[in-house]
This record gives C-alpha cells, structure tokens and sequence, in this order.
C-alpha cells in the first residue's frame, strides 16, 4: 500500500541531536498512547481506539442502507466545529470541491455557522431538489447537544422538513448524531429519529473516524472501510518509540523547537485545491487543542501556536510575498500530492510561447510541480524553515493516513508544550456570554 511520507532533514533547520532530545522526553507520552490503545472509549485517548470498533462502523453502514432507500439525493450536514470540518475535509478531498456542480449523488450541503443568507439558499436547494424528484436528508451532528448554532439551524431546517413530510417520511429523513444518553439523544428518540453515537471520550476535533464523519462520508460512496484502514496504519508508524521512525512524534518535535525559538504560526501550504479544507480542519485541532491559558499543573501560560493555511500556488500571489519576505516567525508544512486524478495537458499553441516558454505540451501537473519545486528552493535559499509532506495520491487509504497523523501529532506537541489537548475552556466563554445576551432578548 502506498504510504505518506515526510522529508524535513534539509529544510526543518533544527538538528538531529535537539531532535532526538525531544524524543527521549516525547517517550513517556508515546508509552501512555501505546497503553490506552485497547483500552476502549475509557482513557482520555479514546479516539485511537476508533479504528478498531468494527460494530461502530457496522452501525454506520445499516443506518446508511436504512436512510438510502429509496437514494438520497442530497445530504445537508448540521453541525459546527469538530462536528461537521472533518467530513468536509474528507468529503473535498476525495470528490473534489466543485463535486456539487458535477452529476454526483448525493450531494453534500453543510449548515454550519447561522449566517441567515447561507440558509436561506439551503433552504432553496432542498425546495429545488424536492421541485426534481429528489430526497433530502438532515444529518444533525452535535456532540452536547447544546451548541447555540447547531439547534438553531437544525430548528429551521425541520420545520421546512415538517411543512411537506408526514411524520413517517420525516422519521426517516433525519439522522442524529450525538451523546449516548444526552439530552438531544432523548428528544430523537421521542421523534423516532435514527441516532449514530459519538463515544463520551471522544472529542469534537478527534472525531472524525466516528459516526461524525464517516455516517456522511458513507452515504456519499466513500469507502470508509479503506479510509480507517489507512488511518490505522498510520497509527501504528505514530507509536514507535524511535522518534525518526515516528512520523507524528517527529513533526511535534520540530514544532516544539522552532516555537522554543519564537516562531509561533505554522502554515499549512497545500499545492491541492482540494485539500484546503484538510488545512482548514487542521487548524481547529492545532488551535482547540495548544491555545491554552493554563499549563496541565494549573500554572498561567498562555502558549499556543497560530494555525494558518494557504494554497498553492494561489497563495504564492497573496501572501508568498510576506512569507519570504517578512518576519522569521513562521514554520511550513508543504502538503503535496504525487499523483493527480488529471493527466491534463497544455496544448502546443505557438503563439503564446513568447508569452511563458517552456510550457506548451507539458502536463498541468507537472507545471505544478516545478511550482513545487521552486517554492522549496526559494524557502531553502530565504532560511524559511518547513517540512514536506508526500501524499501519493487522494485516496480513502492515503488520505485517512494524513489525518491520523495530524490528531497524534498535536497529542505530542500538546505533551511537550505541557497542556491538555482535549479541553477547550476559553470555547465556553463565547458561548456563556451568547446565551446572556438571548436570555434578555
């Protein structure tokens, strides 16, 4: 099977003996890993064992088979935050961002922040998909089950559901995904609404090999089966003691030593359109799980990493200036893919050769990769530092990989940068002083 693979000796500007120092420190916490795994949904590392509930899955797939009958045409995902950034991450990455305009059913919508424009026009597209024979489905997704945003999108959406199903139509139109036992796991089952289970321990950002995302990313067609299998693989490289045989510990640990340094924002530059949104999601694991005030003993830190994203080579005309140019407090992940799905090629017109030379009847890819190539060399030449990470191609198998590394590697930064990686509290402040201000409305 192909695997991600990472390079970093030439371009990281952090030594192999600060490395290895960091690793004998990051050991302790890799043993703690290795111990929860098997260990169920009862440790604070509860998402590793994700992989291995095969019953998690077979409840997935029958209520996919369930829901789809007759075929979904269109799937609305009702969800903020860790509850709806990992599906859509998968779901671009593998289908493509602009796989809405395309003849691919069904396709997904995802109601996220309450910005009344965006709903109203979900609102039309499930009238407009009703207007042409087709079935809507809601797959409501809150891990609380109190998340202002998400039941207030969710009410919305039901009611336009309600004015045209009878209750049987409507019952089999819905999908709640939620806590066992949570207060919105009662009201959908006094709906007679189907329900998926996120396991207790499992946080939002950590839940996206759940019934979060892979309930939407099955019913789309992907092939979660191959997507967990990647992601277990990957987890396994990101158990092992050696710190250069660990793809996960070795990241956490150039991250450390730069942020020790005072760079303090890591961008993730990915040369594919369709993994932005696999940046974007990164972002809120890095910044949920790093930002802390306090350090794990309760002491006033204030620590954290700024997660940035660009795309290539986009954003080599937005902000290429500023990253080679600016400041020294930066630290890069180029995420490249080896393999596009495309062998598209540029025309021989002869014309235009005075224009750009050198590209008429190459590929589009490999224009991209001469891109690719001269971003790293401009980094090597301006001191930047970076990393490089080969995906080889957007696969279920590579692409679940990718994202099982990420969620160990923030583990381990958070375990060197001595915070908790899996509470949020300053998340609640916002939310406090929202329902202070509705409570007076």
């Amino acid at each position: 099977m192909k695997s991600l693979s990472l390079s970093y000796q030439k371009s990281c500007l952090v030594g192999t003996a600060q490395l290895a120092a960091l690793g004998d420190s990051l050991a302790v916490e890799i043993a703690s890993v290795r111990q929860a795994l098997g260990d169920g949904y009862q440790t604070q590392y509860a998402f590793i064992n994700l992989l291995a509930d095969k019953s998690m899955r077979v409840s997935v797939k029958k209520v996919v088979a369930q829901v789809n009958n007759p075929t979904v045409t269109a799937l609305v995902v009702v969800g903020i935050g860790g509850s709806s950034l990992g599906a859509k991450a998968l779901h671009e990455a593998l289908y493509g961002v602009v796989s809405n305009e395309l003849d691919i059913v069904p396709k997904i919508y995802f109601a996220e922040t309450v910005d009344p424009d965006v709903i109203a026009r979900i609102v039309a597209i499930i009238e407009q998909e009703r207007a042409h024979g087709g079935r809507v489905l809601l797959n409501l997704i809150s891990k609380s089950g109190k998340t202002t945003e998400t039941i207030a999108n969710f009410e919305v959406l039901l009611e336009v559901f309600a004015q045209t199903l009878g209750p049987e139509k409507l019952q089999k139109s819905i999908v709640v995904t939620t806590d066992d036992g949570s207060e919105l796991w009662s009201i959908a089952e006094q709906e007679q609404f189907m329900c998926l289970a996120i396991p207790k321990h499992v946080g939002g950002r950590f839940s996206v090999f759940s019934a979060v995302g892979l309930f939407p990313l099955a019913l789309c067609g992907v092939d979660i089966d191959a997507l967990c299998t990647g992601a277990s693989d990957m987890l396994m490289r990101c158990l092992q003691t050696e710190l250069f045989d660990n793809p996960a510990a070795l990241r956490a640990a150039i991250l450390y030593e730069h942020y020790t340094c005072g760079i303090n924002i890591h961008d993730t530059f990915v040369f594919s359109v369709d993994l932005e949104s696999v940046g974007k999601w990164y972002r809120q694991l890095m910044g949920e799980s790093v930002g802390k005030a306090l350090n794990r003993r309760g002491k006033e830190v204030h620590v954290g990493i700024t997660p940035t994203v660009s795309v290539g080579s986009t954003d080599l005309h937005s902000v290429g200036q500023l990253y080679l140019g600016g400041p020294y407090d930066k630290m890069t992940t180029f995420v490249r893919v080896e393999q596009f799905e495309s062998s598209m090629v540029i025309p021989t017109i002869s014309a235009y050769d005075a224009l750009v030379q050198n590209i008429q009847g190459r590929s589009l890819a490999s224009i991209m990769e001469a891109i690719f190539d001269g971003v790293q060399r401009a980094y090597v030449n301006a001191k930047r530092p970076f990393v490089s990470l080969h995906l080889p191609e957007k696969s279920p198998y590579c692409v679940g990989q990718l994202l099982q590394m990420y969620m160990l590697e923030i583990v381990y930064l958070a375990y060197l940068l001595d915070v908790d990686p899996f509470d949020q509290p300053q998340v609640e402040l916002y939310k406090k002083e929202t329902r202070e201000i509705l409570s007076h409305g």
